[in-house]
């Protein structure tokens, strides 16, 4: 009786000890499944985030649409004459008009007008033809300017100023046209520009130019 009590003790530890040896390997199978899966979400967390980054800095910067910048380029001046009795002045210089684009796509622009005016009235006008400034880069236009005051009237302040020996003149263009981003997004984007010059009349040269 003793010894079958022994067995039944034995087979059921037996059955314990195997019972708990068997059940290791399933234990460890789906830990291993469980860390395999938070490795796996952890990659996918950082995989979203390192998207939203990108993605955010290319919005900032390669999909951000700046407006181009147009001023004139160095005035080489051909002829200058200025009468204070009459009062007159006349002028012939050659120019370039720079459009600078600093976006990551071309801007095309429409043909335009650039105007000179002496206080506000038109003393000459030059023609910008349609063309497109590249991505990232400055277009360079030539172009010869004739400006006179012929159509100024008797009552401007003309003479006073040529005496002075210093003729100052505004001019102004604006060129519409628009930015294209990765071939898909085109922007509406107009190119202005404010310019002052100051004629040296006893030099017959430009004494400064400044664009806005």
């Amino acid at each position: 009786m003793a010894e079958k009590n022994q067995q039944t003790y034995a087979s059921a530890n037996g059955y314990s000890r195997t019972t708990d040896h068997e059940s290791a390997p399933f234990q460890s199978d789906e830990e291993l499944k469980r860390k395999k899966r938070i490795k796996l979400f952890t990659y996918i967390g950082i995989f979203i985030v390192f998207q939203i980054i990108v993605m955010t800095v290319f919005g900032l910067t390669v999909m951000k649409v700046k407006t181009p910048k147009a001023k004139w380029g160095e005035i080489n001046v051909q002829s200058l004459t200025s009468v204070p009795a009459t009062p007159s002045f006349d002028t012939k210089f050659t120019t370039q008009i720079r459009i600078k684009n600093t976006n990551w796509g071309p801007f095309k622009f429409d043909a335009s007008t650039a105007t000179f005016l002496y206080q506000g009235a038109a003393i000459g006008q030059v023609a910008i033809p349609k063309s497109k400034a590249g991505m990232r880069s400055t277009k360079k236009i030539d172009v010869e300017v004739s400006l006179n005051t012929n159509a100024l009237t008797s009552s401007s302040t003309l003479g006073s100023d040529l005496s002075s020996g210093v003729l100052t003149v505004t001019s102004q263009v604006q060129l519409k046209g628009k930015v294209e981003l990765m071939l898909i997004m085109k922007k509406n984007k107009n190119a202005s520009m404010n310019c002052t010059v100051a004629f040296d009349l006893s030099a017959k040269n430009v004494k400064s130019l400044e664009c806005k």
